[in-house]
């Protein structure tokens, strides 16, 4: 919470006196450090800006149309995961050539509007959404660019409920899934497959398992003859909650940019939580208080 401090006994937020904005504006209310957002995104920017990345902040940690067009001010793409988030990013005029689409459950009128928008990656989870987007492109009469999620089987050292990259969980295909779509990517007349897609869980707080993840994955394609143009790392980077000690950018940048520049790939990522974690807080009144069986209860 960088930009949140008190000052004697008032909370502020950057130079605003928290209790003067909930007096102006009422409670429950939300308030969000716009300097706090620009200096994790610019970190990360920095960073890795030996790979001139592609940044899609993740709208499904921070949906807040304010908190989006500050960061597409700043230079950011967007990382999307259903309709309801396209609509936000339209709201809000993202270039569609920094929008990336991913996501489990793609349904046909999501995919179909995001073509229509013209969005830069739709990351494909599985052979049947291969398929179905194969389709409507085609019924559209367009062609769209798309990265095949691979799931590594990769331990984040996370939760279980935030583990993503284990074979054992719905996200993504098997390496012997996505040898066969390259292997058919002749048979999607209008699906150029140009990249992969990784995301291996959220709350990470090495840089290890993403290290592993690239490893594996290049070490795929390249033992299988398949050429791309673009890597997509995903996000995942953890932040401070109470007692946790997560990576910084320049850590991170520091495992994984030699790894990246080695591969010659465009690099794309998705961070999240990282960028808008700690970068608000919701303030309540306390409304009754009661002392049922000697407990105090707000």
């Amino acid at each position: 919470m960088h930009r949140f401090k008190y000052r004697g006994r008032s909370l502020y937020c950057e130079n605003v006196r928290v209790d003067e904005m909930v007096r102006r504006l009422g409670s429950p209310l939300y308030i969000y450090s716009k300097n706090t957002l620009l200096d994790h995104y610019r970190r990360i920017e920095r960073a890795l800006s030996g790979a001139s990345p592609l940044i899609c902040f993740s709208v499904k940690s921070n949906s807040s149309l304010a908190v989006l067009k500050t960061l597409l001010d700043a230079g950011a793409g967007l990382d999307i995961v259903s309709g309801g988030e396209l609509y936000r990013a339209k709201m809000v005029k993202a270039d569609p050539k920094k929008i990336v689409y991913a996501g489990v459950g793609k349904k046909r009128d999501e995919i179909v509007d995001a073509i229509r928008y013209g969005i830069f990656f739709f990351n494909v989870e599985s052979q049947e959404e291969l398929d179905l987007l194969n389709r409507c492109a085609a019924e559209m009469q367009r062609k769209v660019n798309a990265a095949v999620r691979i799931n590594p089987d990769i331990d984040a050292a996370t939760h279980d409920y935030i583990t993503t990259g284990r074979a054992h969980t719905k996200f993504g295909v098997d390496f012997k899934t996505a040898r066969n779509i390259f292997r058919s990517g002749w048979k999607y007349r209008n699906v150029v497959i140009k990249g992969v897609h990784l995301h291996i869980g959220s709350q990470i707080l090495s840089p290890r398992p993403f290290c592993g993840a690239i490893k594996k994955v290049m070490d795929f394609l390249k033992k299988n003859g398949i050429f791309i143009e673009y890597l997509n790392i995903g996000g995942g980077m953890g932040i401070v909650y109470s007692l946790e000690r997560p990576q910084t950018a320049a850590h991170f940048a520091g495992k994984i940019l030699p790894l990246v520049l080695k591969t010659g790939l465009k690099l794309i990522l998705e961070p999240g939580r990282f960028i808008s974690g700690n970068s608000g807080i919701m303030v309540a009144r306390v409304l009754y208080r009661k002392k049922p069986h000697a407990r105090n209860l707000s």
